[in-house]
């Protein structure tokens, strides 16, 4: 029954992070990935702290919301793909700044969840 759960709060977390890709942008900085991680931060963050805090909560709910949907909808493995071609496409600067703005958005990502998470349960 947990691989029901995983399986669909993957899929909704797939069809979230594919809808946010389908936004017109026009960069060759790849700003809707480092969106996409910063809003699954702050996702998980929640998450976590909510489920920190109450004893009740089902395993399964966690399994869904944890490990499906901020699984199916972070895209680290994109990420660090498109880090790469910057660096390959010799975009050192702006490779760089990708880097470093997706790791310190996304901790900090993590502390607004679980702050946002306080007083709730």
């Amino acid at each position: 029954m947990s691989f029901l759960f995983v399986a669909l709060g993957g899929a909704l977390g797939a069809v979230a992070r594919y809808t946010i890709s389908l936004i017109p942008v026009k960069t060759t900085f790849p700003l809707l990935t480092l969106i996409t991680n910063i809003i699954g931060a702050i996702l998980i963050g929640f998450i976590v702290g909510i489920t920190d805090k109450r004893e009740n909560v089902s395993p399964n709910s966690v399994l869904f919301w944890k490990t499906g949907v901020c699984g199916g909808f972070t895209t680290f493995s994109t990420f660090s793909l498109e880090a790469y071609k910057l660096f390959e496409n010799k975009s050192y600067t702006l490779g760089g700044l990708y880097v470093a703005l997706s790791v310190c958005c996304c901790i900090l990502g993590i502390m607004v969840g679980k702050k946002l998470s306080i007083g709730i349960g």
